[in-house]
């Protein structure tokens, strides 16, 4: 009866070793299938942005309805109006912020004198 407790004892050892090398070689295969070229899904991504990138740009210079000086000039001016709109609406902003601080320190003032 001993023997026949120890054969399924040893029975069960080597099924388990089994059971436990089929899962490494499951991961092995998982891995090794991860980092193959062409597999990922990020380094498809990647090189079809790129790709998408180059091809518009190409076009773009194709289809360009005017010569480079025209449109860097037109750049330039836009450039200026956005510098010069955000230097205005910070000034805006700025003289906003000093108005609400007087009037909150007007009201600091008059809360404590009560």
């Amino acid at each position: 009866m001993k023997e026949r407790d120890e054969i399924d004892r040893d029975e069960d050892e080597d099924l388990n070793h089994d059971d436990e090398h089929d899962d490494e070689m499951k991961e092995a295969e998982e891995s090794s299938d991860e980092s193959r070229p062409g597999r990922s899904g990020t380094l498809s991504f990647i090189a079809g942005l790129v790709l998408g990138a180059l091809v518009g740009a190409g076009a773009a210079l194709l289809m360009a309805p005017e010569p480079g000086s025209v449109t860097r000039r037109r750049l330039k001016k836009l450039v200026r109006r956005v510098r010069s709109d955000a230097r205005d609406r910070l000034g805006d902003w700025r003289d906003d912020v000093k108005t609400e601080l007087k009037r909150r320190r007007r009201q600091i003032r008059e809360q404590i004198e009560r």
